[in-house]
């Protein structure tokens, strides 16, 4: 652990004004330890922030009753006798997607104009590597954003305990988040490709513990079969180009006229991967993708796309994670189709 002073502990004791979420509990301090301990907070303070000064044994007692409690020292706080970092985390689930370029610009674009700065870690899309990086993050902010986060909703609410928490396209019960509402992009994409006479579509779908990949389905599921068609889930490996690329297999067993799939970087690797086996897009084989990123009109042919106004959706996390905006008066953020050359008229079977 880092150095602490029981100075700087007093003064966080005093006044904790870190942004909050609901359901959030107090941050436990130096006191709480001691009290658990048995022993005075300027013991606890020598043991934790200068070890080796007293005997191993009572060390090792006051080390298990923090740990017991959960109590972080935060490293900054010798710094910053109130407490506060004035730092926001924000983590997300693969830096290499683009999807996620306007959603961190909105989000630091919003913690500037709050006089805080953005810390920023990735997941790797994996629940085991984004509770790591909450680990590793939190003692460091005031409060995180998880953007599309993996980890189930318990370890979700363990973490919202004690850290003010926003999620971003995850609903979970008493934890503050924003999400986008699909249904007018999705039906808007479904009426353009029923016009052009594809009865039978395909989804390519996202990683099974996707929030939002579960929310699109559902909506196809219901806006679908209103329009007369059929659809049918395609499982991805991963939500990559090499994702969409490795469909193209089992979308040409589906023997569907049309796709939607669940990003734009799965369109993306299944229109070059049919073009590359001799599939005419959009003759054979209409595309549509999902979040409008940068890059989707500069492919050939350009991508049609469901936009998601990814920059607002940045900075509507931050404003609730900072109290700007009280979560319960959120508006879930519109999302809207794109038609571009990728779709077009189904082809005579």
């Amino acid at each position: 652990m880092g150095p602490v002073s029981a100075d700087s502990d007093k003064a966080a004791k005093k006044t904790d004004k870190r942004p909050t979420a609901t359901g959030r509990r107090a941050a436990v301090t130096i006191y709480d330890v001691a009290r658990h301990a048995g022993v005075s907070p300027s013991t606890v303070s020598r043991a934790l922030g200068k070890p080796g000064r007293m005997s191993a044994r009572m060390e090792r007692r006051i080390q298990d009753a923090a740990a017991e409690l959960g109590y972080r020292v935060n490293p900054m706080a010798r710094a910053l006798p109130t407490g506060r970092t004035h730092t926001l985390g924000l983590i997300v689930t693969d830096f290499t997607n683009p999807v996620y370029f306007d959603l961190v610009r909105g989000a630091e674009r919003a913690a500037g104009v709050a006089g805080c700065t953005m810390v920023l870690a990735e997941s790797q899309e994996s629940g085991e590597a984004e509770s790591n990086a909450v680990e590793r993050v939190r003692p460091l902010v005031d409060g995180l954003v998880l953007a599309a986060p993996r980890l189930d909703d318990e370890a979700l609410t363990a973490i919202a305990q004690d850290t003010s928490l926003v999620l971003i396209n995850r609903v979970v019960p008493d934890i503050a988040s924003v999400v986008v509402d699909v249904r007018d992009g999705l039906t808007a994409a479904l009426d353009h490709l029923r016009a052009h006479g594809h009865g039978s579509i395909g989804y390519l779908s996202g990683p099974a513990r996707s929030w939002i990949n579960a929310r699109r389905w559902e909506v196809l599921l219901e806006e679908a079969p209103r329009r007369g068609m059929h659809v049918v889930e395609i499982q991805t490996s991963e939500p990559t180009l090499a994702g969409g690329r490795d469909a193209l297999r089992r979308v040409r067993a589906a023997g569907v006229s049309a796709l939607v799939a669940y990003n734009d970087l799965i369109a993306i690797g299944l229109l070059r991967e049919a073009q590359a086996t001799g599939l005419n897009v959009p003759g054979d084989l209409s595309i549509v993708g999902f979040d409008d990123i940068f890059g989707a009109e500069l492919t050939t042919p350009g991508l049609s796309t469901i936009r998601v106004p990814l920059g607002a959706l940045g900075e509507a996390a931050i404003h609730v994670l900072i109290g700007r905006v009280n979560p319960e008066e959120h508006e879930p953020a519109k999302t809207e189709f794109v038609r571009r050359q990728s779709t077009g008229p189904a082809a005579a079977r």
